[in-house]
């Protein structure tokens, strides 16, 4: 079993920790507001000046006026705040943000990060994505394991221009939680069923075992959505 796009969206947002300031790049990171625990305050920032991002808004409540980076419509928790990019560019270069999670093309092995390509390709340019990784301390990546055509997107050395260089601290897919240390990566939990060397086969990097290496606690469903297949 692998999870789907919302179960990595769910493990991601187990991860991040009371009073954490975070943002949320496009695609699996923008679903993670709508599995924080209601236990915990965590603060949303999207880089186009909001501070205090909520979930997705629901069909026919979208406000036009409201939207994230992604360009989609969300909602803001109370005592949220909205403010000029500068301001809001200010808030990640002046290293405010305790955690960002964001897309990648490839990771490397000693945490290099490419999300981007040249323009014209299907992929967005850097845009704030290079401010991002060199700025916020724990950088995680949201992605599915391998490409559409089964390429692995964690790879010893990254062929695809850089963002920024050493920066990922941890990568959450489909199959697995990886952490990026300083020896290289390490398999801290795979996905329901899945055996390690399972995961170690779509890896394009060596991968060393935690000893406590474990199954990821993610439900089958959450208020309706899937979140493994």
């Amino acid at each position: 079993m692998i999870l789907t796009r919302e179960g990595i969206a769910y493990r991601v947002a187990g991860d991040l920790p009371e009073g954490s300031y975070v943002n949320l790049g496009i695609g699996i990171p923008s679903m993670v507001p709508a599995y924080l625990s209601s236990d915990k305050e965590i603060f949303i920032h999207s880089e186009n000046g909001i501070l205090g991002v909520g979930p997705m808004a629901a069909t026919g409540e979208e406000d036009p006026d409201v939207v994230d980076a992604a360009k989609g419509y969300v909602t803001l928790v109370p005592g949220a705040s909205v403010f000029d990019h500068v301001t809001s560019f200010t808030i990640i270069r002046g290293g405010h943000l305790t955690h960002a999670i964001i897309g990648a093309i490839e990771v490397a092995a000693n945490g290099d990060l490419a999300n981007w390509r040249m323009p014209g390709q299907k992929v967005p340019g850097v845009g704030g994505a290079m401010d991002i990784a060199f700025n916020v301390k724990n950088l995680f990546v949201a992605m599915t394991h391998v490409s559409n055509k089964g390429e692995p997107k964690i790879v010893a050395r990254c062929t695809s221009p850089l963002t920024a260089p050493h920066c990922v601290r941890r990568i959450f897919t489909d199959l697995a939680v990886i952490d990026v240390e300083r020896e290289g990566l390490v398999l801290r939990e795979v996905a329901p069923g899945v055996e390690p060397a399972a995961v170690q086969a779509q890896t394009g990097a060596p991968l060393r075992v935690a000893g406590d290496c474990r199954e990821m606690d993610v439900p089958v469903e959450f208020n309706g959505v899937r979140l493994i297949d």
